[in-house]
């Protein structure tokens, strides 16, 4: 399999990027699970149920027989441990935020004199070995499904003994076993776990390989050195299929590419501002010419694969406008004697469509551009997360869970500012954070996704990213292999992969 440098040790609770996601998709079996095309929740994961009466305190049940890797059990205890854990403030962990609903949350994750008031949350309950329960702080009608979420996997009690070692070889109760540590640069290889209570996968085993480069990759599927690989290089998007014939996949996807504005750069502080960049972006022709039509404009901050989208809320501010666009700037007084800085990593085929943003913006705006695409992802990330982007930066979001509300919360709610979560534009408005909780506290999903919409509203008002596409999986594979299937949340089914030759 390829893959790309995680950010991160490969702990659920500390992994929100889609590298490091790939991997634990392996090794750890998800709460919930969702079925392929209506992605309603289907509970073959471990959970057998996820109930409540007031949608504020839930019971969750777990189906017998599921293991970890070292043959030790999961149950209740394995999943309330890690949750406090993960929540902890002095553990750090990119994924703290997805426990926030949680009662208590506030008290292991506010420091006084660098201590917690708590290390455990009041509302996680141990009941039995299969049982415990979750009060949350308000109602929450879509929290069974967050629970398909990676940070909300188990951790064995051999994981506390030492955190590091397990960042680099973990014990889970995957489809798969870790069969050597993790090699930065390398990678690593993963054995079939037999006891898999979720079905025994099909090949033996399977390795993920790193590359800094998707063109090396897709080179070696074509040479036949390399089984699977998602995600193709900017010039073999409009070839693959031919090439390839029925060993070509493409999937609509949840992915929503955007430009993130630095909120805490006072160039990008004015909304005018960030407007105009947004108009000045042919988001039509970007689709046709650079991408082969094989994306979607975006018109707003959720994807059509999930309940509560909408074709365009964002109306003007995402619409071609170049006229409209410069009389924004004139009143914003921007200084255009100055380039616009566009930050993206490197490797990943952005180089094309971020040359064509910024040829837009110096055509359509006169401003002038450097293009910043010297970093690798796993070094992208953290910079970008310490405020160190002087520009706008291409950002991408796919699903974990199906919810609109998935977009948003853990995106842009302030809770969620680094280190704590993934809103790396570091936006802040309290305006938007109520809208939020209120949709969290609607009687159903229905009305939830109507809190949620106007949520979204609050976001177009202050546009702190601009939505540019969304995309679709493509993937790849050679003759050795068989079963291949693109997942609703643009991974592949590791379990129904098939090794056909030796």
């Amino acid at each position: 399999m390829y893959v790309g440098e995680p950010q991160n040790a490969l702990i659920p609770g500390n992994t929100n990027e889609t590298n490091g996601g790939n991997v634990i998709d392996a090794l750890f079996a998800p709460l919930v699970t969702f079925d392929d095309k209506t992605l309603e929740p289907t509970y073959d994961g471990v959970a057998a149920s996820v109930t409540s009466g007031d949608r504020v305190t839930w019971t969750v049940k777990l189906k017998p027989g599921w293991t970890f890797h070292d043959g030790t059990p999961v149950t209740a205890e394995s999943y309330v441990k890690a949750w406090n854990w993960n929540a902890l403030a002095t553990n750090g962990y990119v994924n703290s935020f997805f426990f926030a609903n949680i009662a208590g949350y506030a008290d292991v994750h506010t420091l006084t004199n660098g201590r917690p008031r708590a290390t455990a949350m009041s509302g996680l309950r141990v009941i039995d070995d299969q049982t415990f329960t979750v009060a949350l702080a308000a109602p929450f009608a879509v929290f069974p499904l967050t629970l398909g979420a990676r940070a909300f996997s188990p951790l064995p009690e051999s994981f506390y003994a030492d955190p590091v070692a397990f960042g680099r070889k973990p014990i889970g109760n995957g489809p798969f076993r870790a069969d050597s540590e993790w090699v930065r640069g390398r990678g690593m290889t993963l054995a079939r776990f037999d006891a898999y209570a979720g079905g025994k996968a099909k090949a033996p085993g399977m390795a993920f390989r790193v590359y800094t480069e998707q063109s090396t990759g897709y080179t070696d599927v074509l040479a036949g050195s390399l089984d699977i690989m998602v995600g193709l290089p900017e010039d073999a998007r409009g070839s693959a299929p031919a090439t390839f014939g029925d060993r070509y996949l493409s999937r609509p996807s949840s992915s929503l590419t955007s430009l993130a504005f630095p909120l805490y750069d006072k160039r990008y502080a004015d909304v005018r501002v960030r407007r105009a960049i947004s108009m000045a972006i042919n988001r039509d022709l970007l689709a046709d010419i650079i991408f082969d039509g094989s994306v979607t404009p975006a018109h707003g901050f959720a994807t059509p694969v999930v309940d509560g989208f909408r074709e365009d809320p964002c109306g003007k501010s995402c619409s071609f406008d170049p006229v409209a666009a410069n009389a924004l700037l004139d009143e914003a007084g921007f200084d255009r004697s100055q380039p616009i800085d566009l930050w993206f990593n490197a490797g990943s085929g952005h180089d094309q469509w971020m040359l064509a943003v910024g040829n837009m913006l110096r055509r359509n705006l006169g401003v002038d551009f450097r293009l910043r695409g010297h970093l690798q992802f796993a070094q992208f990330l953290p910079l970008q997360d310490e405020k160190g982007m002087t520009g706008p930066f291409r950002t991408a979001w796919s699903m974990v869970y199906p919810s609109i509300q998935y977009y948003l919360a853990p995106r842009f709610a302030a809770a969620a500012q680094p280190p704590n979560g993934s809103n790396s534009s570091f936006y802040a408005s309290d305006a938007f954070d109520d809208a939020v909780v209120k949709a969290d506290g609607a009687e159903s999903i229905e009305a939830a996704n109507l809190g949620y919409q106007a949520a979204e509203d609050l976001l177009i008002a202050d546009l702190p990213q601009a939505p540019i596409f969304i995309g679709v999986t493509q993937a790849v594979h050679t003759t050795r292999v068989g079963g291949v299937r693109i997942t609703p949340f643009g991974g592949i089914d590791y379990v129904n992969v098939e090794l056909l030759e030796e």
